[in-house]
């Protein structure tokens, strides 16, 4: 059975479009930028938790925030090429302030077959950036994402 996960991915047009991405923390990814950026999302059970109340769960858990009191939308399942799926809500996050944040940890054993345990913060900065800055940072599973969102929110500014 794939893993399933449900993320946040929020965005504000100020004039362009922005998202709303985090670096993902850690010692693999602290020298890395390409590729190393992800929505806030995490796993879930399908059985005990709705997908968004995941999703919200996940954000809060990552960031040290709530999510914004807004209405979400669910954008897709995103499926990876590990077989990973990652269910999408998008909402327009503009209000939100990046002040106060605080991010959740993990544990891992580092260095590896030390038999050391050491603590790191599951992302270790967060930014707004646009749509363009955002694709090549983003993990490649997440960027199928980003293109609906985009396609979104043209399609509601297209004229009727």
């Amino acid at each position: 059975m794939p893993t399933t996960s449900a993320g946040i991915l929020l965005y504000r047009l100020s004039p362009g479009l922005e998202v709303l991405i985090a670096h993902m923390g850690g010692p693999y990814w602290a020298k890395k930028d390409a590729g190393a950026w992800s929505i806030p999302k995490g796993e879930f059970d399908a059985d005990a938790e709705s997908a968004l109340d995941a999703a919200r769960r996940e954000f809060r858990e990552e960031l040290g925030v709530d999510p914004p009191e807004e209405d979400y939308a669910e954008l897709g399942t995103f499926p990876y090429s590990s077989g990973k799926r990652v269910t999408v809500y998008v909402a327009d996050g503009a209000g939100l302030s990046l002040e106060g944040l605080s991010f959740g940890e993990f544990e891992v054993e580092w260095p590896p077959r030390s038999g050391r345990t050491a603590r790191f913060p599951e992302v270790d900065r967060v930014e707004w950036m646009s749509a363009d800055a955002a694709r090549e940072r983003l993990v490649k599973g997440q960027r199928a994402a980003l293109d609906a969102l985009t396609e979104r929110l043209a399609e509601a500014a297209a004229p009727s």
